[in-house]
């Protein structure tokens, strides 16, 4: 496993916090799940509200928890005084998301000072099994200076 810098020891409380105020996750009925230095999980119950026409998790769906989780993988090791947004991302759908929930996991590759490298994997859990649905590429911006706040601007 790799080991990162943590630039800010109250990480995890700032990682939670600001998921806490994501209100599409709310909307998705997503939560916070492993919350690690450059790693962090999102799990999201199924809901039939969630679904595409043949009954499968969404792919817009699958693509924002990754994208969170990557997110809030990368502002893991940010500083305290910073904020995260996506720059691009990439997500290859490998299966149907096909589950009673799915987990994404976003993990640091590469930290940099301004831009970060996140490799994203959802997998969709189904009667005890698990099955990878999505694998992504993402590269976020830090915001230094610009605390991660309630107010966009």
């Amino acid at each position: 496993m790799t080991s990162f810098t943590v630039h800010d020891p109250e990480y995890e409380s700032k990682v939670r916090a600001s998921f806490a105020r994501q209100k599409i996750m709310a909307l998705l009925g997503a939560e916070l799940g492993k919350v690690e230095p450059g790693l962090v999980e999102i799990e999201l119950p199924f809901r039939e509200d969630l679904t595409q026409q043949h009954g499968f998790f969404h792919a817009g769906v699958t693509s924002t928890i990754a994208d969170s989780a990557g997110g809030y993988a990368s502002f893991s090791l940010f500083p305290e005084e910073s904020s995260v947004l996506t720059v691009e991302y990439k997500m290859n759908l490998l299966a149907p998301a096909d589950g009673e929930r799915l987990v994404a996991t976003g993990r640091v590759l590469k930290p940099g000072r301004t831009l970060t490298v996140c490799d994203l994997e959802v997998v969709a859990y189904k009667a005890g099994r698990s099955k990878l649905v999505a694998k992504g590429l993402q590269t976020m911006m830090c915001l230094q200076d610009r605390p991660d706040i309630a107010q966009a601007g």
